[in-house]
């Protein structure tokens, strides 16, 4: 004690001084670097106990009592999970860039060549390159026009085995690996085909792997090819997108028109207005068709294709004084945000297709209350095709076809529960009985 005799008075004020501010700089340090709230986990599981089988419903309830910004632990994986849509505007606009590279999931690895698609690739060079290259040669609004003959020949094809089905009234890991060997035998056929007679596949197709596989050319510039790999990874990727989230998208909406049969007579009502019943639906037609985008509207708004879009930060990030490191996974629930009160007032569980007159929400991602298909620079790069690909195929079918539940079973048996998986689709089978009702018999 003798040693701190001489320390004066102002000696003291000074060491009393440099331990608070050293103090309020700790302090300072960890509220820099605070996480966003949420639920306590369990050792090694963390918060998966709490997901349940519907994860994007049991986050939207946990985000009601934790906030918009919540942080769960997945295993060993933190992630913060994103709810409104003032959230998910400083996630996917504000901070779009740094959050623009996406988690290495298990199914990439088997089902995209090591995550080689344009879906499942990490942010960086390859992915702009694979991205532009897509845009150009395949999913452009010229493009996508291009195939028009295509598509109406499958619908017509569609339509008469649909007219005549209507005459009679009677593991994970493992699987993946399973169906991604299935996948790849096929797929190494077409490139072996397109490999030994180049010139003579060009000549036949037009096709989405047709136009990938013409970019195998070694007359090529780098930067314009792909290898093989690259063009089974992206043709699989393209093709599973389109066909699964086209399908669901299709199913909810019918789903819906079927509890409301009143919305369902308004759509038909338009179809025969501005079509009349002496012909099929063309695509010249759909941008008449206003309450039957509307409809498509509000099934997505309800029914998003993926409740939950993954991201992952490629640097450090602050959101709302939260500090987000570049390890942690971002979790945008499509799903909370198309039902949160503040962006849809009125009565927002509710299917009401009338709540988008006069308004100029779309589903391109610009408005942040309606992103089925994302946003940013991450967001579904097929979208005009898929979006195109349901508007016609709903207005086809809507229009030829009179729709009724079997069995006497009435618009509220219609079973809405969902299943879970890397779409959200309806957990039982959709079950319906068409007539057909246009005047024309030779399609």
């Amino acid at each position: 004690m003798e040693g701190f005799a001489h320390l004066t008075t102002f000696n003291w004020i000074g060491i009393l001084l440099s331990l608070l501010l050293a103090l309020a700089w700790l302090l300072s340090k960890n509220n820099s670097r605070s996480s966003p709230p949420g639920p306590l986990g369990l050792p090694i599981i963390g918060t998966l106990h709490l997901l349940g089988d519907l994860p994007h419903q049991t986050m939207r309830k946990l985000s009601q009592k934790y906030g918009p910004i919540m942080k769960l632990q997945i295993g060993n994986v933190p992630v913060v999970v994103v709810s409104t849509v003032e959230a998910a505007e400083l996630f996917l606009k504000t901070n779009d860039k740094i959050i623009s590279s996406k988690p290495t999931a298990q199914v990439s690895k088997y089902m995209s060549y090591g995550s080689k698609g344009i879906v499942s690739a990490e942010y960086g060079p390859y992915w702009r390159n694979i991205r532009k290259l897509c845009i150009v040669h395949l999913l452009s609004v010229s493009k996508v026009d291009s195939f028009r003959p295509i598509r109406k020949e499958e619908l017509r094809h569609l339509i008469k085995d649909l007219r005549e089905a209507a005459k009679d009234r009677e593991g994970m890991t493992r699987r993946w690996k399973i169906v991604s060997k299935l996948m790849d035998e096929f797929l190494d056929k077409i490139v072996d085909d397109y490999e030994q007679n180049p010139t003579e596949q060009e000549e036949h197709h037009g096709g989405f792997i047709d136009i990938l596989l013409s970019l195998m050319k070694s007359n090529n510039t780098q930067e314009d090819r792909l290898d093989r790999t690259e063009v089974k990874a992206t043709s699989l990727e393209i093709l599973a997108a389109a066909m699964d989230t086209a399908i669901i998208s299709i199913e909810w909406v019918f789903s819906e028109l079927l509890r409301h049969p009143q919305v369902m007579e308004k759509v038909q009502e338009e179809l025969a207005n501005v079509i009349g019943l002496d012909r099929l639906v063309e695509e010249i037609d759909l941008a008449k068709l206003n309450y039957l985008d509307m409809v498509i509207k509000e099934s997505m708004r309800l029914h998003p294709p993926t409740g939950l879009m993954w991201r992952k930060p490629i640097e450090d990030m602050r959101v709302n004084n939260f500090y987000i490191p570049k390890k942690t996974w971002i979790c945008i629930n499509t799903h909370a945000i198309s039902r949160d009160p503040v962006a849809w007032p009125e009565n927002p569980e509710e299917f009401h297709p009338e709540r988008f007159l006069n308004t100029k929400i779309d589903l391109r991602g610009h408005d942040m209350q309606l992103i089925p298909f994302g946003s940013g620079r991450r967001k579904c790069p097929g979208l005009e095709l898929g979006l195109r690909t349901v508007q016609l195929v709903l207005a086809q079918l809507v229009h030829c076809f009179n729709w009724e539940l079997p069995d006497g079973m009435s618009p509220v048996d219609v079973d809405m529960k969902e299943a879970y998986g890397l779409t959200i689709s309806r957990a039982t089978p959709l079950l319906v009985r068409p007539t057909y009702r246009l005047h024309i018999h030779n399609i």
